[in-house]
């Protein structure tokens, strides 16, 4: 039966349906694109590749097209995203942390989830196997390849690690190099440029080194860990938390349904050895915060 509350009632999913389809309008005409940044830590091309069909997915979810830009370095996703230049980013935990300190406005969206359900990984320190090595100690003058000044795993833990042990890397080391992403760092190594490498390992069977060796770079069996850190917090995705509320929505949903929706997409991501995002917040990443902190206190001590 047709009635007063009826009618009022479908008046008002009209007006409502009417204001959610203006709302999306707006945000639509007003961000024709999202812009999502990835960290260096591979070549452009195994990027593109591992991240296209993540992009697709999002563009057709969101409503909007979504496109992939590969940082040159960590400072250039910071930046992007302080500038407002860069919607979405996928960070690791220090350069996520350092982007909040430095003022971009943006909240960690997605982590990543290992196999085993864990939510954390490690930064070791390689060497060749058949070095003469077996502890830090002995690499005295000799060289040391980093990732990025902005590396949770190439960087700010090693450089906390060491500290630990009352080790200063640029005078206890012939030469500290910085090579840029995280597979450079195990080609300097295994060129010879560097004599130890800092890198991110999940375990045996997922680590930057196992990946190389999937894609016929690197074998594992030639490398060794001389050094594990303490477990690290996994990696976020966040996005800039000044977009619409809306558009904000539509973004943490169409993360979060990706490995669900696109398992096999999600799989090759992946190499197969994570599991679903999950959602995160940023007090997961006040310990690395602190961390930051502390490897710019020793920065600040070098230079005075």
């Amino acid at each position: 039966m047709i009635d007063r509350r009826s009618v009022l009632g479908l008046v008002a999913g009209a007006v409502a349906h009417s204001a959610t389809g203006a709302l999306a309008a707006d945000w639509k005409a007003q961000y024709p694109e999202i812009v999502f940044g990835k960290i260096p830590d591979e070549n452009a091309s195994g990027t593109m590749d591992r991240y296209g069909p993540l992009m697709d997915f999002l563009s057709k979810e969101i409503g909007t097209k979504v496109t992939l830009r590969i940082a040159q370095d960590y400072a250039a996703v910071i930046e992007g995203q302080r500038a407002g230049q860069i919607h979405i980013g996928y960070y690791g935990p220090a350069s996520y942390a350092r982007a909040v300190m430095v003022g971009a406005k943006i909240e960690p969206v997605a982590i990543e989830v290992n196999e085993d359900g864990t939510k954390g990984y490690y930064s070791v320190f390689y060497v060749k196997k058949d070095s003469p090595y077996t502890k830090i100690e002995d690499l005295k003058g000799k060289n040391l390849g980093l990732v990025d000044p902005n590396s949770t795993s190439g960087n700010n833990v090693p450089r906390f690690s060491l500290a630990k042990m009352g080790i200063e890397p640029e005078t206890f080391f012939g030469k500290v190099v910085y090579t840029g992403s995280h597979e450079n760092a195990v080609i300097a190594l295994g060129q010879g440029t560097v004599d130890v490498a800092a890198n991110w390992w999940n375990d045996e069977n997922e680590s930057m080194l196992k990946r190389m060796e999937r894609k016929g770079m690197a074998r594992y069996d030639d490398y060794r860990i001389l050094f594990k850190s303490e477990q690290i917090v996994n990696s976020p995705i966040a996005m800039m938390s000044d977009l619409p509320e809306d558009l904000k929505k539509a973004i943490s949903t169409a993360l979060l349904a990706f490995p669900v929706k696109e398992p096999e997409a999600f799989k090759k991501m992946t190499d197969g050895k994570q599991k679903p995002w999950q959602p995160v917040t940023h007090d997961a990443y006040k310990p690395v915060m602190e961390l930051n902190k502390f490897v710019d206190e020793l920065r600040k001590k070098k230079a005075s």
